[in-house]
């Protein structure tokens, strides 16, 4: 843990020491202060690491450095708009900075985009040369687009720098702000791990400065792209410019892919520097990776075949209904480890091959399997073959629909197992309980509060069926002042004397629903003292019944 925080401080000397030069001109850090500062490390939180980093950086930054404190989320909740200036850029600072890190709370949102445009416009960066050093641990999450605003920054900036630290961010999550710091010539520190980042200072703070350059001779006129791949489906099929991306990356020395480099999406032309590159050409699922070496001077336009093609579904519950929106569709291409998952219309493009699709709607289920050619387009309707059901309890039949709490159904195979108990296929609570079901017959369960009634039903595929369950009950209100309990007792009783609990209530007051017939209620005191009364409820009417 001590390694770690030691790491951490050290990313934030860099502030001081290299491309984040404090000497060089003005400078404001904003530190992250949302809730998910209060994660942990090593069993401690990542907000203390970030404090007692700042508090040891900033004993070692010259007095006369200009160097000025916001920071997000530490006022409010759920707030865009909780970004401040605790510390403006002046001399001497430390000791206010860690005093303000130290007093803060984590407990908002992310408005890292707005926080940089503030702090550049608190930094007169229209005007002056102006640096702001970001340290977050989580993504936007007020609708900002940190690319864009780079790109902004730059372009109107004199001389505009955002440099980025990474701290706690996977490696995909610190590809979407790093381009903050690239768009305006600034450095990404991606600080997720302890060994990343201490590789990232020996590279970076422990590395000797290098020796004056002599005067470069001069350049040949470069073209204006020396990069411009293809991808395409399948062999002599047309490029691929919409929907595909392009990952770059160094190349380490066994080949394989090293640092992100760029990700960038539609046609794609790039001036890459000299050196190995591995390039990887995406389309939906389908990808294909070459390595690439970039020499000073040569234009390279490789192809990229992708083997795949395009797959359109379109899931139904039956010939001609209209396509399900909430269908899960999930297809195991060639290769797939985690089969991916889409929902109602779908548009995938796919490795070539046998593609085994699977598409859910309710409690019905099909899987075909599709061949699937490179450069083919199918587009086929899935029809799963169900019915919909909608469930209602009434009171009675023609009377008042039940919408209460306790209205509850299940539904159950009708064929009864050898041990006498039935499947249960599904189930939902409230009105309106919607089912999608295949052909079968089976029964439903209505409940609404005591009362309980089985209704068989049969589905046929592309049928609508609005099931009204006549509960035969009524609500039967009881009223017995200062009695700890009510219970309900059917009158009859069995053949050993004893009457059948409907149900009950620790309270002077006791309301349900219930099957129409005649009832007992015993209403029991805290002084074990009991009292009787009987009711006879009727369906789809109301009784009131006071014991005392």
């Amino acid at each position: 843990m001590a390694g770690l925080a030691r790491s951490v401080a050290a990313a934030i000397l860099l502030l001081s020491m290299t491309t984040f030069g404090f000497a060089a001109n003005k400078v404001i850090i904003i530190l992250d202060a949302s809730g998910s500062m209060w994660a942990q490390i090593d069993g401690k939180p990542k907000l203390e690491i970030a404090r007692e980093s700042l508090r040891t950086v900033l004993q070692s930054v010259p007095a006369d450095d200009e160097i000025g404190f916001m920071a997000y989320g530490h006022r409010e909740k759920g707030s865009c708009d909780d970004i401040q200036l605790i510390v403006p850029p002046q001399a001497g600072s430390a000791s206010a900075i860690a005093a303000a890190a130290d007093s803060m709370k984590f407990l908002g949102k992310t408005p890292l985009t707005a926080a940089v445009k503030q702090a550049a416009e608190a930094l007169k960066y229209t005007e002056d040369k102006a640096t702001v050093v970001l340290i977050t641990d989580g993504l936007e999450t007020c609708g900002g687009d940190p690319c864009a605003l780079g790109k902004e920054l730059e372009a109107s900036g004199v001389d505009f720098t955002a440099d980025v630290v990474g701290f706690g961010l996977t490696a995909d999550e610190g590809k979407q702000i790093a381009c903050l710091a690239d768009n305006t010539g600034g450095k990404y520190i991606q600080a997720s791990d302890e060994k990343a980042l201490q590789e990232a200072l020996v590279e970076t703070v422990a590395a000797p400065a290098p020796a004056p350059a002599p005067a470069p001779a001069p350049e040949p006129a470069k073209p204006d792209f020396n990069f411009m791949p293809t991808v395409v489906l399948a062999e002599g099929g047309d490029p691929v410019t919409d929907g595909n991306a392009w990952e770059v990356y160094k190349a380490k020395s066994d080949g394989t892919r090293g640092d992100n480099i760029t990700t960038e999406y539609g046609e794609y032309k790039a001036n890459l520097e000299p050196g190995d590159y591995v390039i990887v050409a995406r389309d939906g699922e389908a990808k294909a990776e070459q390595k690439i070496k970039i020499e000073a001077g040569q234009v390279y336009k490789p192809l990229f075949t992708l083997n795949a093609g395009t797959l359109i579904l379109h899931p139904r519950p039956s010939q001609g209904a209209d396509v399900a929106s909430g269908a899960a569709v999930v297809i195991a291409y060639p290769g797939a480890d985690n089969p991916p998952t889409y929902y109602g219309d779908t548009k995938a493009v796919l490795p070539a091959g046998d593609q085994k699709v699977t598409v859910t709607i309710g409690q019905g289920a099909v899987t075909e399997t599709i061949p699937l050619a490179a450069g083919r387009v199918i587009d086929k309707d899935i029809i799963v073959g169900v019915g919909h059901v909608v469930a209602n309890a009434y009171y009675a039949a023609g009377g008042d629909k039940a919408d209460g709490s306790g209205v509850g159904f299940k539904v159950l195979k009708a064929k009864k197992k050898i041990d006498g108990t039935r499947d249960e296929v599904t189930y939902a609570y409230g009105p309106d309980s919607k089912f999608d079901l295949p052909p079968d017959d089976y029964v439903l369960i209505a409940t609404v509060d005591l009362a309980v009634v089985e209704q068989p039903f049969s589905v046929k595929v592309g049928e609508f069926q609005d099931l009204k369950v006549a509960m035969n009950a009524g609500v039967l209100a009881i009223t017995a002042p200062g009695t700890s309990k009510i219970e309900i007792f059917e009158t009859k009783k069995d053949i050993n004397g004893n009457r059948k609990s409907i149900g009950y209530a620790y309270d002077e007051k006791y309301q349900a629903a219930i099957a129409a017939g005649d009832y007992a209620v015993v209403s029991e005191k805290p002084d074990n003292s009991k009292k009787e009364g009987t009711v006879t409820v009727k369906a789809g009417e109301r009784v009131e019944l006071t014991v005392q």
